[in-house]
């Protein structure tokens, strides 16, 4: 089991951090085999082992993997004291000063995005799908993060394996969600062979986001969970592929 490495992210010597793939785990058949989603039809008992491989890879001592009860949201929570790895607070985003605290986002096909700010320690994790990254959680994770001693100019980020571009088409209504907001939006769609439906670029436009809030030390990992079937789970593909569930990978970042 290695787990993909942000460039930036692996430079700093108190951060742990990893974008795991599907592949290094116990689950079977369809959750095969690094499955860390809890949501999931897997059993509960592979779920867990999966999630304690996970702690055993990251380094640090009495490891706790602190996670949420995913809802596309705009909503961060800190945490200032321990927590447990099945305690989840309902949200998309998660900031910590604690060592050995690991954050945990799960995804399948959404963007999971690490931070942290290496010089005042502190760390943060955010699930980006559409919504989430429309509504602001990416902005809400690094306000977190500088209301609790980060340093704006400090903060480095690395966007995930997610879905790319070229897979990930939407009607006509997604688009007009978009264009609400702000038109110049529609410069992450492209047209798409269906006619009235295009293509949206997730990666680009959680890019754009921090971007606009100031930060620029960014990695972009250039992983389409959708095409890759044998190292990331897909929503989207299981949809697709009309099979009754799907598994999760886990991205996670933790202060040594």
């Amino acid at each position: 089991m290695i787990p993909i490495k942000s460039p930036r992210l692996n430079d700093m010597k108190n951060i742990s951090h990893g974008f795991f793939t599907r592949q290094g785990g116990c689950s079977t058949g369809i959750y095969k085999s690094l499955n860390c989603g809890p949501g999931s039809d897997d059993t509960p008992e592979n779920v867990k082992r999966n999630r304690q491989t996970i702690c055993a890879s990251l380094g640090g001592e009495n490891v706790r993997l602190c996670g949420l009860y995913q809802i596309h949201s705009n909503i961060v929570h800190y945490l200032d004291n321990t927590c447990g790895d099945y305690i989840l607070p309902r949200g998309d985003a998660l900031v910590t000063k604690q060592r050995n605290t690991a954050l945990g986002i799960l995804t399948a096909d959404c963007a999971p995005v690490l931070l942290a700010d290496p010089i005042n320690n502190i760390i943060g994790a955010a699930h980006a799908g559409w919504k989430g990254a429309l509504t602001g959680i990416l902005e809400n994770t690094v306000k977190m993060m500088c209301d609790n001693g980060a340093a704006l100019e400090n903060i480095c980020a690395a966007i995930g394996p997610c879905i790319a571009q070229e897979n990930y088409e939407v009607g006509p209504e997604f688009l007009e969600n978009f264009m609400a907001r702000n038109a110049k939006y529609k410069n992450y769609f492209i047209n798409s062979p269906k006619e009235g439906h295009h293509l949206f670029d997730l990666k680009g436009f959680a890019t754009k986001r921090l971007k606009e809030i100031g930060i620029m030390n960014i990695d972009i990992l250039p992983f389409d969970t959708y095409a890759n079937a044998d190292n990331f789970f897909s929503y989207r593909r299981t949809t697709h592929h009309n099979e009754e569930d799907y598994g999760r990978q886990i991205s996670v970042i933790m202060r040594l």
